[in-house]
C-alpha cells in the first residue's frame, strides 16, 4: 500500500483528497480506510515514547527514576498536549509520571473512545513498572479521563482560550504546529504564551515536508489557492511556515527558543523553479530543513498579557 501511494503523483493525490473530502462520511470511516488519519498515536508504545521523548528534551524527567517520572511530580505539575490525534494515551502516561492535571486539545473529536485501547496502554505501562491497577476500573471513557485528572477539548485554538492564565508547566505536540491554519497561528501563539507558566516549557516536533509525498510540492501554489477553504479542508493542508520564520515568530513573541534537533534534505526535493516566488527566493539553508524540534521557554518572572 505504501509503495502504491509513493507511485501516485502529488497532483493526483490533491485531486483525490479534495474529491473524497466532499463526501459526507465520518472520520472513523476515513481512518479505517487509511485516509485523513490524525497521527499514529493510537499505538500505545509510540504515544508513550513521544511523551517521554519530549519530556526528556525539555529536561523535565527526574534523573535516574525508573519508571520515568517528572521532576516536579506531586507539586501541582500540569501538562498540555496539543493535537493528541487518534489517542488519549497521554492522559494515563502523564498521570502515572506525576502530573496533577492534563489537558488534551485537538481541532475535533478524533481520539478513540474504546476502553480496550487504553487497557492495552495500561498493560504496556504496567510492564514499564507503573501501578496501573486503579485505572482498570473505569466503565466509560469519561470516567477514565476523570481518574487520570484529564480533560479532552476539541475546539482547537478556541479550546486553549478556556485554560487559565499561567497554568501549564509542560506543553508538547508531535507534528501539529504545521497544521494550525496560517490565519489562526498568531492567535495560537498568544494563547500558548498566556497559558504557559513563567519558567514553563513547550516542546514541539515540526514536520515541514508536504503531506502529499514528503517533498515541497505544497510550495508550488499561490497563497490564495493554498489558503482557500477547498484546500484547507482536504486533509493535506499545512500552513507552510518555514523553519526560520517559525523561530522568529516565537522569538518576537517573547519566548526563548532553541532547536536541539534539525533534519535536512541533501538537495531540494522539489525544484526551486516550480515554487511560488516567495518560497523560491528563500535560501537553501531554510528550504532544506524537513523537520525540527522547537523548545520554547517563557523566562521566569515574565507574565503574559491577557
Amino acid at each position: 500500500m505504501n509503495r502504491l501511494k509513493r507511485l501516485i503523483p502529488w497532483w493526483a493525490k490533491i485531486a483525490a483528497k479534495i474529491l473524497l473530502s466532499r463526501l459526507p462520511l465520518p472520520y472513523r470511516f476515513w481512518k479505517r480506510a487509511g485516509l485523513f488519519v490524525h497521527g499514529n498515536m493510537d499505538n500505545a508504545v509510540s504515544s508513550v515514547r513521544s511523551l517521554l521523548l519530549h519530556a526528556q528534551t525539555a529536561g523535565l524527567l527526574a534523573p535516574g527514576a525508573q519508571p520515568p517520572r517528572f521532576k516536579q511530580a506531586g507539586t501541582g505539575f500540569k501538562v498540555l498536549e496539543i493535537g493528541p490525534g487518534d489517542s488519549l494515551s497521554t492522559a494515563l502516561a502523564a498521570r502515572l509520571m506525576g502530573a496533577d492535571q492534563i489537558w488534551l486539545v485537538d481541532s475535533g473529536p478524533f481520539a478513540s473512545t474504546a476502553l480496550t485501547t487504553y487497557h492495552q496502554l495500561a498493560h504496556h505501562l504496567g510492564e514499564l513498572g507503573y501501578d496501573t491497577e486503579p485505572f482498570a476500573r473505569a466503565q466509560v471513557i469519561g470516567q477514565w479521563l476523570d481518574q487520570c485528572q484529564a480533560s479532552y477539548l476539541t475546539e482547537g485554538v478556541a479550546s486553549l482560550a478556556g485554560l487559565p492564565d499561567a497554568s501549564v508547566d509542560f506543553c508538547f505536540s508531535n507534528a501539529v504546529l504545521e497544521h494550525i491554519p496560517a490565519a489562526e497561528f498568531r492567535r495560537f501563539l498568544a494563547e500558548h504564551k498566556r497559558i504557559l507558566k513563567p519558567g514553563g516549557v513547550g516542546v514541539h516536533r515540526v514536520d515541514l515536508q508536504d503531506h502529499l509525498g514528503g517533498r515541497l510540492d505544497n510550495l508550488r501554489f499561490s497563497e490564495r489557492v493554498w489558503e482557500s477553504a477547498l484546500f484547507r479542508r482536504a486533509g493535506f493542508y499545512t500552513n507552510r511556515i518555514r523553519f526560520r520564520t517559525m523561530q522568529d515568530i516565537f522569538t518576537q513573541a517573547g519566548f526563548v527558543c532553541s532547536v536541539p534537533r534539525c533534519i535536512r534534505w541533501d538537495t531540494l526535493p522539489t525544484p526551486r523553479s516550480k515554487m511560488q516566488s516567495g518560497f523560491a527566493a528563500l535560501d537553501d539553508e531554510n528550504l532544506l530543513v524537513k523537520g525540527f524540534d522547537l523548545v520554547l521557554r517563557l523566562p521566569a518572572g515574565q507574565v503574559a498579557e491577557s
